[in-house]
């Protein structure tokens, strides 16, 4: 059974900077693409960014600069380093691991507010 949960989501000064983490369990990550998708109230769910098995990575223009996407294969983990942080970067933060039809996690909420 695959199991994708993420961590270090929570509320933070505009500026500020967060790492949120992904990590998978019931299957390997190293041969697939791992991303970040975002949903804020209201809105529907928007990718973010995109790691893909061969070591690119791909971003939204909205993060483009900011956003760091990576993996450590060994640990089944991908991460998203956040900083710079603004207000409308404020939504519940999922990542998907693209196997098959593909598998989500639970989500993590980041509030960037002062």
């Amino acid at each position: 059974q695959v199991q994708l949960v993420e961590s270090g989501g929570g509320l933070v000064q505009p500026g500020g900077s967060l790492r949120l983490s992904c990590a998978a369990t019931g299957s390997i990550i190293s041969i697939y693409g791992m991303a970040w998708y975002r949903q804020a109230p209201g809105k529907q769910r928007e990718w973010v960014a995109s790691s893909i098995s061969g070591g690119t990575t791909v971003y939204a223009d909205s993060v483009k600069g900011r956003f760091s996407i990576s993996r450590d294969n060994a640990k089944n983990t991908v991460y998203l380093q956040m900083n710079n942080l603004k207000p409308g970067d404020t939504a519940v933060y999922y990542c998907k691991l693209s196997r098959g039809s593909g598998y989500w996690g639970q989500g993590t909420q980041v509030t960037v507010s002062s």
